[in-house]
């Protein structure tokens, strides 16, 4: 889009009602889930919940579009979305919900601001560069991430910090790849096609690791995974991946700035996780990025 050229302009005229919709549900609803995926983990083993999550959510979609008599993705857009699906939900969201067994949930979607910078540098290898300011307020963001990863909850869990860096990576390449090289099936045929072939990802990843459920369920755990199929799959990373199909880069992937704070509130209220000083410190750090990135965002290549 080249409606894009301004933060101002974008929240006022930019960004049609939809695009606004979509915005608020990564900022807001993904900012909540990390906490379900918290409440999850009390009886969903880290990928199994993930695995069984994307799949069901990516199997609604395409049943209700067969019903319906809509076009399938072809072969090759299969392809594409288990690639994609690998990459963004199998390690992305599989290595956040491991990282969250050790640390606190604030703190582990704080870290992912990181995103924006992974994005950035991975889209100069297509010959894109990001604004000054785009730029500014990415290296300030990246600078608050890496104040967090000096406090006491990372410190405390090294398989924790490596779990969440992997994950950033493997989403930031995966978020490029679907823009740039590897293009998904239109509209929800896309979206449905990668949540089946992450999640079917996420599922040979859990067996591998021998995960099981508990079993009965703890009904917490039930909810918290009911309410990520609805609110984080079918609502909020098709939300996301709406907004990697219209707007920049750095718009899309704003969530990773707004989500901290939610979160990291949300943890220390609801679960009673401990936050320092320092690490609400490092939040500000990013909540400043914020800002800068969003000064003047540059448009849509």
């Amino acid at each position: 889009m080249d409606s894009t050229a301004n933060l101002a302009s974008s929240t006022r005229a930019g960004l049609s009602p939809l695009l606004l919709a979509c915005l608020a549900a990564t900022w807001i609803v993904w900012g909540s889930t990390y906490l379900a995926i918290k409440f999850a983990l009390i009886s969903f083993p880290p990928f199994l919940q993930m695995g069984s999550r994307f799949l069901v959510a990516g199997l609604s979609v395409l049943a209700w579009m067969a019903w319906r008599g809509a076009a399938m993705p072809t072969r090759r857009q299969w392809v594409h979305a288990l690639v994609v699906g690998a990459l963004m939900l199998g390690g992305g969201m599989g290595g956040v919900a491991y990282a969250e067994q050790t640390v606190g949930s604030g703190l582990v979607v704080a870290f992912i601001a990181v995103v924006p910078l992974m994005i950035a540098a991975l889209n100069r290898l297509w010959g894109i560069r990001p604004g000054r300011l785009e730029l500014a307020g990415i290296v300030v963001g990246l600078c608050g991430v890496l104040m967090l990863t000096q406090g006491a909850g990372f410190q405390a869990s090294p398989a924790g910090l490596a779990a969440i860096a992997i994950a950033c990576a493997a989403w930031s390449l995966g978020s490029v790849l679907s823009q740039r090289s590897l293009p998904l099936a239109p509209g929800l045929a896309g979206f449905a096609s990668e949540m089946v072939g992450g999640g079917a990802v996420l599922m040979v990843m859990s067996a591998l690791r021998g995960e099981a459920p508990q079993w009965p369920p703890e009904p917490a755990a039930v909810a918290a995974w009911a309410y990520l199929v609805v609110f984080g799959s079918l609502i909020a990373f098709n939300a996301y991946m709406l907004l990697l199909a219209r707007t920049s880069a750095a718009v899309a992937s704003s969530y990773t700035f707004v989500n901290p704070v939610i979160a990291m509130l949300l943890g220390v209220v609801v679960l009673g996780e401990v936050v320092t000083s320092f690490e609400w410190l490092a939040a500000g750090v990013v909540l400043v990025g914020l800002v800068l990135l969003f000064l003047k965002p540059s448009p849509k290549t």
